[in-house]
């Protein structure tokens, strides 16, 4: 039926229930009550029928979609009837003289029974005919996580939404008090997380939707786990204020992704101390187009700098974080620079021309097998990269520069590993040349989601059919978020004395034929369809990444997450030789190894 009909329809059905609950009144009334006449009558049940279209045109009561009619659907006509009576009787006051309170008070009672009535059935028929229509089809039996608003709303769209095609059946909470509790379409509240497993046995579960988006990192693990069965999906509801706000929809659930598992609880920043360092500064960012570079130019912007300088060598990635952030209109001047970190000359101009405040070089060639195939070009990026550009902002004055460095720098057994230690040790021994810049360096470990991460490749293969390739069974990674490690380079960055080794806390190693399985679990898929094959480690690959030794960092957090290494160079160290002298050996990637790990002893 479309708008208007309906508007004709709901138009029809109030004047006659309006036009003739008057004459019902006065017959109900009749044999105690003989003071109104038929003229006296008619003009009341003219004057109400006009005021109850004037007060159903205010209240909006042709224009609701009434096949979801709750409370405040209710509500309005309450307020239209009430207000459309109390005008009739005035009205009649004025024009007879005499009281109607009797009639006036049956006739808003039969209004609010049958035009509340009226559409209360347009809902329950509509509900009857799709649950007619959709009887045929095969509903996934759901069960729902969270008893509170969040789930009760969910509940009623999955009912009233066959489009979504699952069915509420069972719902968990923890809360003592909704045990028992009986929710829309019936559905009860048949314990908590402890009995998810129990559940999905009894009533056959083919979906489990977490409605408590608000939950810790921890707890959603727990509850993934007590999921995890076989043909059983789990996903999350968005952020309830998001749909109460009508920003998402409540039926837009998301997949619970690897990421959401191994992501931790965020870290609170001290946006004062980052607030009054970056706002209103010209920051320059380098690798501006990759995953961290990216993610720092985001969070950066938060902060109100005055500039943001993107810095990269591949147009194609400046040009879409360019894209990205000039539709925020957060008047930010954001400058795109196509430049290579190589080329001094270039970074130098750079540099003069706009002078930034602080820097984050990004930049770096971080692919390990790649780097053990091209040490030349991991010496000239990682390690001439970071000097020009270091020495660029020492020569221009920028208060700060902050190289993001990796937990690859430990013990390295690999080309891009020790390239970038030496690009840390570049820059603790212009820390204490430059007088006006404050040089330091930032480790962490893999971040989710980059490029380089196993988890789109893993992705990639699953949709592909499989199998997913894993190096060595044995193998263990540390992982975070993007943000999180964006976030923490930032605070590390806010916090720095000047020469500083940082080392983020990584949380626990993951072992990646873990991560393999988990994926093709959160996929929909058994391991036996996909498969997973082990191919062998890579050249310059650990079987398991090292968080360093107790001697080797201050034991004591300098800032949530974050840790003061004891990395120092020695005296004799000069980057201008030690460069020449890679670059003119006969075998780079031995003489670049031993000298690094040849350094370890002194603990750089």
């Amino acid at each position: 039926m479309g708008a208007k009909e309906r508007y004709i329809l709901l138009l029809i059905i109030d004047s006659l229930i309006v036009t003739f609950s008057v004459f019902i009144g006065y017959y109900i009334l009749a044999p105690f009550f003989l003071q109104y006449t038929m003229p006296v009558l008619i003009t009341t049940s003219i004057i109400l029928l006009i005021s109850h279209h004037v007060f159903a045109y205010v209240f909006n009561l042709y224009h609701r979609a009434w096949e979801y009619a709750s409370v405040r659907e209710l509500m309005s006509i309450a307020q239209a009837v009430t207000a459309s009576i109390i005008a009739t009787y005035i009205l009649n006051m004025l024009l007879f003289q005499t009281t109607f309170t009797r009639l006036m008070i049956i006739t808003w009672m039969m209004h609010l029974i049958l035009i509340g009535g009226s559409r209360l059935s347009w809902r329950v028929a509509r509900h009857h005919l799709v649950g007619k229509q959709s009887s045929d089809q095969e509903k996934l039996r759901t069960l729902v996580v969270g008893a509170g608003k969040g789930g009760s709303i969910l509940i009623k769209q999955m009912l009233d939404t066959p489009t979504m095609n699952m069915l509420p059946v069972v719902a968990v909470d923890d809360d003592s008090t909704k045990q028992r509790m009986e929710l829309a379409g019936g559905v009860k509240v048949e314990g908590t997380r402890e009995d998810i497993e129990k559940l999905i046995k009894k009533y056959d579960i083919r979906k489990v939707v977490i409605a408590i988006p608000s939950l810790s990192k921890t707890e959603l693990n727990e509850i993934y786990e007590l999921s995890n069965h076989e043909s059983v999906e789990v996903m999350i509801m968005p952020n309830i204020d998001d749909v109460m706000t009508g920003r998402v929809e409540v039926n837009a659930l998301k997949k619970v992704e690897v990421e959401d598992l191994l992501g931790r609880e965020p870290v609170e920043l001290d946006t004062q101390g980052i607030e009054n360092q970056v706002r209103d500064r010209k920051v320059l960012v380098t690798g501006a187009g990759g995953s961290i570079g990216s993610e720092i130019v985001r969070q950066i912007a938060k902060f109100q700098p005055r500039q943001l300088i993107l810095l990269g060598h591949g147009e194609n990635s400046i040009y879409t974080i360019l894209e990205e952030m000039t539709l925020l209109d957060n008047n930010i001047d954001y400058t795109p620079i196509i430049a290579d970190v190589q080329d001094r000359q270039r970074i130098y101009e750079v540099f003069e021309n706009h002078k930034p405040d602080i820097v984050y070089h990004a930049a770096a060639h971080k692919h390990v097998p790649l780097m053990e195939y091209n040490p030349k070009e991991a010496v000239k990026n990682n390690i001439m990269g970071t000097k020009n550009t270091a020495e660029a902002a020492c020569e221009f004055e920028s208060e700060k520069f902050v190289l993001i460095s990796t937990d690859k720098a430990v013990n390295p057994p690999n080309v891009m590993g020790a390239t970038k230690r030496v690009a840390e040790m570049v820059v603790q021994t212009l820390n204490e040349k430059c007088e006006k810049t404050t040089l330091v360096a930032v480790r962490f470990g893999n971040v989710l989601g980059s490029r380089g991460s196993v988890i789109p490749k893993f992705r990639k293969q699953i949709e592909n059919g499989g199998p997913i390739t894993v190096t060595d069974e044995r193998m263990t990674r540390y992982f975070m978020t993007i943000p999180e490690a964006s976030r923490l380079v930032i605070q590390a960055g806010a916090i720095a004395e000047g020469g500083e080794v940082f080392v983020l806390d990584m949380g626990e190693p993951v072992k990646i034929v873990d991560l393999a399985r988990n994926m093709i679990r959160l996929s929909g898929f058994k391991e036996e369809e996909i498969g997973i094959r082990f191919s062998g480690i890579r050249p310059g690959e650990k079987l398991f990444e090292e968080l360093l030794k107790a001697d080797e960092v201050h034991p004591e957090q300098v800032f949530e997450k974050i840790y003061r290494g004891k990395a120092r160079v020695a005296p004799s160290f000069n980057s201008n030789e030690l460069i020449d002298k890679f670059l003119s050996s006969k075998d780079m990637k031995k003489e670049i190894l031993d000298f690094v790990n040849g350094r370890q002893k002194e603990r750089v």
